[in-house]
């Protein structure tokens, strides 16, 4: 029994170093891999549309402002998970143990699933449109499915392998590629055009009011990004993944707050690289790469937008790839106490789950409405979810129903795959409008509902509960109950 117990005891750890390598990071390694999986191939595509079609220079501060905000949002809420849940994995496995009780903790728990792998995938699709799209536009000759498979296929080998520990490792070097490459493509873009002056005359002539931070339309879709990055950030597994691989909170606070403070320019700078392809009367989201094709870029330039390009999606589909199989992990070790086999299926659903994504890819489809679906679902969610780790009467009725009634709000005014109204009412079909309505009314129902619970004779929930989860919940692991 003691060597079955040994065995079973290894495997978890196995299991454990592949899944969250707990309190392994700190330093530069923790910012570049916080970094490197919040970026990915689509900072060359959406700032530069939104500079370029949705309001200039107000919308790419929306979207600055959104991608920092998101990462930064974890110099909070991420401590305070370790605190309480200090041997946990996910976000998901977090809202189980959290919501056990009631008759909607099953519906609460599997909602949060569905929203997390549904923009998970979502993104990895996106990813891989991104890439397939970028080298086609370079060589227009090469079909859209051999990048996909090619990229995908090399990030199958070292992710499906290693781990979180490998991605973790990947990310250090790909940071180490991603900002030195964007500032050469930046600087060799504006040179190329005959300075910042030559670059931006003709949008402040023709298009003045891309450059006013007065821009209404602007400010209202930067105002839509902000609500919808940071909501869906919120459930994007690789985040606590990485808020569980730093050393301690403190690392935790310094990385997640270095990392929000280095995006902010890498956004403003891939945006204002749409600004100047509007001068040429060039916009969407190919604005960039079609600003490269008017100029007569040296194919030393041309290397170096392929080798950014590459590195960036790499960083963001890893991250994708094993976020997404060890949210099952939890469930897996369910059915199976049997550690082993738990992770040799996590790594074939790390490359399972990547078909699907090729398939799409390579069809060219534009993946914004699914991210806009996606969007809306975490914009609901997330006041529920964040005001579970501080209030000790939310319930899991409570989570699920504001969830739902923020849900079924937000989406009267949601619009349809064209951008039509999907309800003919007054501001339907608006996307802020849709977002905003979401959240305030998720947030006003949860608040409302947990001022009734403490009043009443709900069971205040004991958060000491959750550092009874050791590691994971193998039956078979009694060894690990006897540790300090």
């Amino acid at each position: 029994m003691s060597s079955l117990r040994s065995v079973s005891d290894r495997d978890a750890e196995r299991l454990e170093d592949y899944m969250v390598s707990r309190n392994q990071i700190g330093g530069s390694v923790a910012l570049a891999t916080i970094t490197a999986s919040a970026l990915g191939a689509w900072i060359l595509f959406s700032p530069a549309e939104a500079g370029s079609t949705f309001g200039g220079l107000t919308a790419i501060l929306g979207y600055c402002l959104g991608s920092a905000t998101a990462v930064f949002l974890f110099v909070f809420v991420g401590p305070r998970l370790r605190q309480i849940m200090p041997w946990g994995h996910s976000l998901n496995e977090y809202v189980r143990h959290r919501f056990s009780q009631g008759a909607f903790a099953v519906p609460i728990y599997w909602l949060t699933v569905g929203v997390m792998l549904l923009y998970m995938f979502v993104y990895l699709a996106a990813e891989l449109t991104a890439i397939a799209q970028a080298i086609q536009l370079i060589v227009p000759t090469v079909p859209l499915y051999v990048p996909s498979i090619a990229v995908i296929t090399v990030v199958f080998i070292y992710t499906a392998y290693g781990g979180l520990k490998a991605t973790i490792l990947t990310d250090a070097l790909q940071f180490a590629l991603i900002v030195p490459l964007l500032l050469i493509c930046f600087g060799a873009t504006v040179g190329l055009m005959g300075g910042f002056s030559a670059a931006f005359a003709p949008v402040a002539n023709n298009m003045p009011e891309l450059l006013s931070f007065a821009n209404v339309g602007g400010l209202r879709f930067g105002a839509t990004l902000v609500i919808a990055i940071v909501s869906a950030e919120l459930f994007n597994q690789g985040n606590w993944q990485r808020v569980y691989a730093c050393r301690n909170d403190q690392t935790v606070r310094r990385s997640f707050l270095g990392s929000a403070l280095v995006i902010l320019p890498m956004i403003t700078i891939a945006g204002l690289l749409g600004l100047m392809a509007v001068g040429r009367d060039i916009s969407g989201p190919t604005a960039f790469f079609e600003l490269l094709q008017s100029l007569a870029i040296p194919g030393w330039l041309l290397w170096a937008v392929i080798g950014l390009a590459l590195a960036l999606v790499m960083s963001s589909l890893d991250t994708m790839l094993n976020g997404i199989s060890s949210v099952f992990t939890a469930d897996l070790l369910k059915l199976t106490n049997q550690p082993d086999k738990v992770l040799q299926i996590s790594r074939w659903l790390t490359v399972a789950v990547g078909i699907p994504a090729i398939a799409i890819a390579s069809q060219g489809y534009s993946v914004l409405y699914l991210f806009f679906i996606a969007d809306l679902l975490c914009a609901a969610l997330i006041f529920p979810i964040v005001f579970s780790l501080y209030n000790r009467y939310q319930t899991a009725s409570s989570a699920f129903w504001s969830s739902v009634i923020g849900l079924a709000t937000g989406a009267i005014f949601f619009p349809t795959p064209d951008f039509a109204p999907l309800v003919n009412i007054p501001g339907g079909g608006d996307l802020l409008n849709s977002f905003a309505t979401a959240l305030v009314t998720s947030t006003l129902v949860t608040l409302g509902w947990s001022a009734i619970s403490k009043s009443s004779s709900v069971i205040p929930f004991n958060y000491r509960d959750l550092q009874q989860v050791k590691r994971y919940e193998v039956t078979v692991l009694p060894s690990q109950a006897e540790r300090p």
